[in-house]
């Protein structure tokens, strides 16, 4: 079975992410979190049984379980980042919406 395809991907992937971080389309610790799931797919496709190895060593009968899991894994820790961040902007934007409300009830009173 060869893997060419699935390198030619993450190889893809890879690339892509750089020139959207270069071009200021994604934010570079987002983008670290990319990178780093597209070079263990690369590691992945290139050494297939790699998984069967850190399968037996952490005890889990069903390797492809282990991929299954670490994939959830690095998608809820994604998920958990942009949920903070987004509960962060909307402090923000509350405060912001706030401070217009005062200087215009301000201006408002002036006249």
């Amino acid at each position: 079975m060869s893997n060419i395809p699935f390198i030619i991907v993450a190889v893809i992937i890879i690339l892509y992410i750089i020139a959207s971080v270069r071009a200021k389309r994604l934010d570079i610790a987002t983008s670290f979190a990319w990178l780093i799931f597209c070079i263990v797919m690369l590691i992945l496709a290139i050494f297939p049984y790699s998984i069967d190895y850190f399968a037996k060593l952490l005890g889990i009968n069903y390797p492809p379980a282990l991929l299954l899991l670490g994939c959830t894994a690095i998608l809820f820790i994604m998920s958990f980042i942009q949920d903070k961040k987004i509960a962060e902007l909307k402090k923000k934007n509350n405060t912001l919406a706030q401070e217009i409300s005062l200087l215009k009830s301000k201006k408002n009173g002036k006249k």
